[in-house]
């Protein structure tokens, strides 16, 4: 669900640790709608030095190249305060959306959100809110990307990106959790971490549910005086674009959800996830021509040496980076192949690497804003956010128990409830839950974006809303993982096409 998966933060630490274990001996053992499938060129470009989530989602990172031509700066309503250039772009106009910190008024105080505009009002399209991931990515930092994804797009909107409550220059910072998982889902923290973050925001924590988000969506639309708009978004992007859609679906001219996370908040224990590793390692053999079976490669290894969690966190982070799994820097379905028949170096330095200690600043991504509202959005075993700590981790392993193991194949389900989102969400205090929206079912014309490979959000996500949706068109890209509309010209351009009709 996360947009980022910690890719870019580990990436160096990763190419690191198998540089290394090249000559290195082997380690010891231890214990309803229309459905298009397109071509796509996605995972054939090297990975960049920094790739985002997830959510991401969401866009990637800030591209270097040069932006199209400069367009007129767009004027800022009323609504908004302090109009000032945007860092690096002198033709998109930064200022800030005040928010009450709490709408209750229980807890005073308000909330300054950074917003970017580019594109006159009177934009013929209308306007265009594009939605980051995470929870916990900025949104501001990706406008220099997605106008260079969507340029035809943008010829015919104003775009319009915020920096989410708990984001970007006033994101919530929890050093220890920042520093132990930076964006990952899947990277599990220590119960220490969890807690002081939890701690540290106090009462604060109940404040970042994505029902939050979704009231401060509806004053920036008021501040942008406009009626209606268009919602792109991506990975957990999706989850609130969806939610807004839900709560204002007269606001709403069409969405675009790419990368879907379900709009119940399922999917915490990842078995959709963990099962279509399956898949995801044969298709990538018989495009390659590997000679063995990696899923039951992977099987054996993680039976053998306890290690799911961190194979399962290196497969998701490649269906980011390289989806195919053909890089030859990381050569994971060699690595997987090497580790069954005994040399378990190159498998092993490939899980440190990307499980590493991240570097990440909050600012980029904030680990406890993810936490405050995952925590309190999903649905768990034990119940939802506002469940006593007593007891969660014995309702865990009773969910975990009842996952049929085919389900999850080639991992073991015990990895279900070892991963990150689980173990940051068992001591989180009890908070106050999402305000889920009263509406269930999309009812305006919404595009789905899936790509085949996908282990973060994976496809079938996106088959069960487009099953579930009266007006939906789902895309399936070969070949593409997660953010396809950032990382392949097919999620770019179907994108393209939908918006532009």
């Amino acid at each position: 669900m996360t947009l980022l998966t910690r890719a870019g933060t580990t990436l160096a630490a990763a190419l690191t640790a198998v540089a290394c274990a090249a000559s290195a001996p082997a380690a010891a053992p231890a214990t309803g709608a229309r459905t298009t499938t397109l071509a796509t060129d996605a995972g054939t470009a090297a990975p960049e030095a920094r790739v985002p989530a997830a959510d991401a989602p969401a866009a990637d990172a800030p591209a270097t190249a040069a932006p199209p031509a400069a367009r007129t700066g767009a004027a800022v309503p009323p609504g908004l305060t302090d109009p000032r250039p945007c860092p690096g772009q002198a033709d998109v106009t930064c200022a800030d959306l005040t928010v009450p910190l709490d709408r209750t008024g229980a807890v005073p105080g308000t909330l300054a959100l950074r917003t970017a505009v580019l594109g006159a009002a009177d934009a013929p399209g209308g306007t265009l809110l594009f939605l980051t991931g995470g929870p916990g990515q900025p949104g501001v930092p990706y406008v220099r990307r997605i106008r260079d994804r969507l340029p035809k797009v943008l010829d015919r909107y104003r775009l319009v990106m915020i920096d989410q409550r708990g984001t970007g220059e006033a994101a919530l910072d929890c050093p220890a959790l920042q520093r132990e998982v930076g964006s990952s889902d899947t990277v599990a923290p220590t119960r220490a971490a969890v807690t002081a973050c939890a701690d540290a925001l106090g009462v604060r924590r109940n404040l970042f549910t994505t029902a939050d988000t979704v009231a401060d969506l509806e004053d920036l639309r008021r501040a942008l005086g406009v009626g209606s708009w268009t919602l792109d978004g991506v990975s957990y992007g999706t989850f609130t674009a969806g939610q807004y859609a839900l709560a204002h679906p007269q606001r709403v001219r069409r969405l675009v959800l790419d990368s879907v996370v379900p709009l119940d908040g399922a999917g915490v224990l990842y078995e959709d996830s963990l099962g279509h590793s399956a898949t995801v390692l044969r298709t990538a053999c018989r495009e390659q021509g590997c000679g063995f079976d990696p899923a039951r490669d992977l099987a054996k290894v993680v039976r053998r040496d306890g290690n799911g969690v961190g194979v399962f966190n290196l497969l998701v982070i490649a269906s980011i980076i390289d989806p195919k799994l053909d890089d030859p820097r990381f050569g994971i379905l060699a690595a997987l192949h090497a580790s069954a028949t005994g040399d378990r170096s190159r498998l092993d330095a490939l899980v440190a690497g990307f499980s590493a200690p991240s570097d990440e600043p909050a600012s980029e991504f904030s680990s406890g804003l993810h936490a405050a509202t995952l925590c309190a959005d999903s649905r768990w075993p034990w119940g939802d956010a506002s469940a006593p700590v007593a007891g969660r981790e014995k309702a865990l392993a009773r969910a975990v128990r009842k996952i049929e193991p085919a389900r999850v194949w080639p991992f073991l389900r015990e990895t279900a409830g070892a991963q990150g989102i689980p173990r940051t969400c068992l001591p989180w205090p009890a908070s106050r839950p999402n305000r889920p929206a009263a509406r269930s079912t999309l009812t305006v014309p919404v595009l789905l974006l899936a790509g085949d490979r996908d282990l973060s959000t994976p496809v079938r996500w996106a088959r069960d809303l487009a099953a579930a949706t009266p007006r939906a068109e789902l895309v399936v890209l070969p070949g593409a993982g997660h953010s396809t509309q950032s990382r392949s010209e097919g999620g770019a351009r179907a994108a393209e096409e939908f918006l532009l009709r």
